[in-house]
């Protein structure tokens, strides 16, 4: 499995997904729930952006926007002014695949437009225009799942079969996509952990990664950090390590394609045991 994108220069990139990547994050907010304000100022953005690339990083995630439970909503004009510089910067400086982390249309066409290649966003291409922007752009996407909004969505979230509700979702807005012209192709799914979900429904969801490969596209984890370890494991944000390995080695040994992470060195080195004991078994079957 890969995804072709398109560099500003018209040349294709190739991302291979035949073996799972670590996405890194790079909030450049002062309120997101681990780094909140660590990355706010430009040139520790870079800094941070270059050392995830070092660490293994084959995409850097840029986030100008909050989605954590209880975030409040940002405001065009200020999202703009956290993202394009440090998505201009790292264009020009770094040689890694650049993902804008957004549910502004306006946001998405100055962000491709500056240098990212990938679209990803948590209300699904649901806000007005983004649907259209995303299929303007034909840029790949990740499309995932949350009930609710960030301010709310932790407030008692209910399903009758989390599992089953959240692959439903996915199906409706991979034919909204196509619909709108977007290629099929270039569709990547993120189930939500945390937006929206009980301790109890992350862990089903997690458990029941195969299930989403039904629908043949990249599957994109993002447990890094979350409270669904803290509270599991009655730590804080600092003590969450352990934690999300443990969830990245059993979705990569269940066929994740991609991991969204803070800690990249860490994640990059479990990902690299399990390729290779997938591989032993692939030859041992042969």
């Amino acid at each position: 499995m890969q995804l072709n994108l398109t560099t500003n220069s018209g040349s294709v990139k190739i991302l291979d997904l035949t073996q799972p990547i670590v996405m890194g994050i790079l909030n450049v907010t002062p309120d997101s729930f681990s780094d909140g304000g660590q990355y706010h100022a430009l040139d520790a953005a870079f800094k941070q952006a270059e050392k995830m690339v070092a660490d293994g990083a084959k995409i850097i995630d840029i986030g100008g926007e909050s989605t954590r439970p209880g975030a409040s909503a940002v405001s065009l004009e200020e999202e703009l002014i956290r993202v394009i510089p440090i998505i201009k910067l790292i264009s020009a400086q770094l040689d890694v695949v650049i993902s804008i982390d957004t549910s502004k249309a306006q946001v998405m066409r100055q962000a491709i437009a500056a240098g990212a290649h990938i679209i990803n966003d948590v209300r699904a291409l649901q806000e007005e225009g983004a649907l259209q922007a995303a299929a303007d752009l034909a840029v790949p996407v990740c499309i995932m799942h949350m009930q609710g909004q960030p301010s709310t969505m932790q407030n008692a979230p209910c399903y009758q079969d989390v599992t089953a509700e959240v692959v439903a979702f996915l199906q409706q807005r991979i034919d909204a996509c196509i619909h709108a012209g977007i290629k099929r192709e270039h569709i990547i799914l993120d189930p939500g952990f945390g937006f929206g979900k009980t301790l109890e429904q992350n862990f089903q969801l997690l458990a029941d990664t195969p299930v989403f490969h039904q629908f043949d596209l990249p599957v994109l984890i993002g447990v890094s950090r979350k409270s669904m370890i803290g509270n599991l494991l009655h730590c804080d944000e600092s003590q969450r390590l352990a934690g999300g390995l443990a969830c990245a080695s059993r979705a990569a040994t269940d066929g994740a394609h991609i991991f969204r992470v803070h800690d990249v060195r860490e994640t990059a080195d479990v990902l690299a045991i399990v390729a290779q004991l997938a591989k032993h078994r692939v030859s041992k079957r042969d």
